[in-house]
């Protein structure tokens, strides 16, 4: 999201559809009274703004300083009142609420029965799709109107509640149990990483066995098997132990595939452990299992059932863009991924209020990479710059790295010297204020700090020294990580050998398809 829309309204508005906006004006138009209300100018005024500005809006007369925050939230709320009425915001949690507010209003009235018997059936409907948080809700309101009015409406209802909400209290126990464990190991990913040693990935999965072995999966409902999976998923990746990632992402895919009517009620779930399942598969370099499962994955999702919205149109942007880079990295068809960047692009512009910043150099960054590796250096560096240039947003270290050093190569590529000793400088002072950088990272960095002084008839020989000290992390458990982000060993044989980039690369792609399918069986 762009930094100029920081004003909650603002964005909702932003984020509407043609579709919406027409329904919360014809909402708003319901009673004439409406038709030139306050809070539907300012909608209007609000829709035409680029970015948000209060001072126009003051100007505009419409409401005074001292009513803005007022009217702003009035009209957030009609905005919300009006999103909710929609068809196409209809789903299993909004029904189930909408029910237990009908049920409410005729307690309210006096009218016990009719209430109890909207409860009972909005209780099957979410029993069936396992929300047992709204289950557990409605079972106390059952009871509640049971234990204060004499309502005759069933034999043995008492043990019947009082079982129900037993259930309903393990399960719900059960799933918050294991979402915490969930969360927390996301926080670790996410704040510190990937374990950098074999002492680390020992602590981690002690902690986490300690943790996980209270839960069997043939003792769990869907949406505990989810969370249960997707811990599993994040443990894996901790550890570094990428072919349990497959493991569990695909165990977590299989979750929905036994019951696909689910892929509707938890469509972002769904599209999460596909791209989990498809950054294993890109990790343990399996390709043709790979695209498979993206082929899969695109196959699904572009069906006329899958649910349609722009939180889930930004995602699957966002999910096959991304994997079909890594496709053309697996297969080394990077004159193929070229083609794409327009759409990439397109994407990201139609996409840019429903995706962070984050993700958003993310995809730059693979873009810079592809122009680098058909040598259309000058693209590159327009793609490293955006992301260097970038200071709304706090990328991981290891990208904002790679980004750098790849920045200075395709700098020295593209025989731009006339900055280039304040750009190696830059990059040095960069990497040295890190404070956990992996070998590969301190290696490079050693060499930066050399690079001035090389004289030219050195350079080979540069070169071949920085080759040599890096080929021994390439198959270290807790640094080979770092060629995925950028593939300076391929980089620097195409140097010492004289031969293109994406050739290097595509010999190796060949290599791995080939020993595939000869040896590779996963379970």
């Amino acid at each position: 999201m762009t930094s100029d829309i920081k004003d909650n309204l603002f964005v909702l508005i932003k984020s509407l559809t043609k579709s919406e906006k027409r329904q919360f004006k014809l909402y708003v138009g319901r009673m004439d009274s409406n038709e030139d209300s306050k809070f539907l100018n300012l909608f209007n005024l609000l829709d035409k703004m680029i970015k948000y500005d209060e001072k126009k809006i003051i100007e505009s007369k419409i409401v005074t300083k001292q009513q803005l925050s007022n009217l702003k939230a009035h009209l957030y709320k009609q905005i919300l009142i009006s999103l909710r009425l929609n068809p196409q915001h209809k789903n299993v949690k909004l029904h189930i609420r909408s029910q237990i507010d009908y049920a409410t209003i005729l307690y309210q009235k006096g009218l016990y029965k009719q209430s109890l018997k909207i409860l009972d059936k909005v209780k099957s409907y979410a029993l069936k799709y396992d929300e047992n948080t709204s289950a557990y809700e409605i079972v106390e309101f059952e009871k509640l109107i049971e234990s204060l009015y004499v309502t005759r409406s069933l034999t043995n209802r008492t043990d019947e509640l009082v079982t129900q909400t037993n259930h309903l209290k393990q399960l719900n126990d059960v799933s918050s149990s294991l979402s915490n464990i969930s969360l927390q190991l996301y926080e670790k990913l996410i704040k510190a990483g990937y374990a950098k040693s074999d002492s680390e990935s020992r602590e981690i999965k002690a902690i986490f066995d300690e943790k996980i072995k209270y839960y069997k999966p043939k003792n769990l409902g869907f949406r505990e098997k989810l969370i249960y999976y997707q811990s599993w998923v994040w443990y894996s990746l901790l550890a570094q132990d990428f072919l349990s990632s497959y493991k569990y992402a695909s165990k977590w895919i299989d979750t929905f595939n036994n019951k696909p009517e689910m892929i509707k009620i938890h469509p972002v779930y769904y599209l999460k452990g596909y791209n989990f399942l498809l950054e294993a598969l890109s990790l343990i370099k399996y390709p043709s299992k790979f695209k498979n499962s993206l082929n899969d994955m695109i196959e699904v999702v572009e069906d006329e059932s899958f649910p349609v919205n722009q939180n889930l149109n930004a995602l699957i942007f966002l999910y096959k863009y991304n994997n079909i880079f890594n496709l053309h990295v697996l297969e080394g068809t990077f004159k193929e991924s070229i083609k794409i960047i327009p759409e990439v692009i397109d994407g990201i512009e139609k996409n840019k209020n429903f995706i962070d910043q984050h993700h958003i150099m993310l995809l730059y960054y693979k873009i810079a990479c592809m122009y680098f590796t058909v040598d259309d250096f000058d693209k590159c560096i327009r793609y490293t710059s955006l992301i260097m240039g970038n200071k709304n947003i706090k990328m991981r270290e290891d990208l904002q790295c790679f980004t750098r050093i790849l920045n200075l190569i395709a700098h020295w590529e593209a025989g731009l010297d006339f900055n280039l000793d304040k750009i190696i400088k830059e990059t040095y002072n960069y990497l040295d204020k890190l404070n956990d950088l992996h070998e590969v990272q301190k290696t490079i960095l050693k060499y930066l700090n050399g690079l001035e002084n090389i004289y030219p008839g050195e350079i080979k020989g540069f070169l071949r020294n920085l080759y040599n000290e890096l080929k021994k992390y390439e198959d270290d458990p807790y640094e080979k990580r770092a060629f995925l982000y950028l593939d300076i060993i391929s980089w620097l044989e195409s140097k010492i050998d004289r031969k293109p980039l994406q050739n290097i690369i595509k010999e190796k792609a060949i290599l791995i398809n080939r020993k595939e399918k000869q040896s590779i069986a996963l379970s």
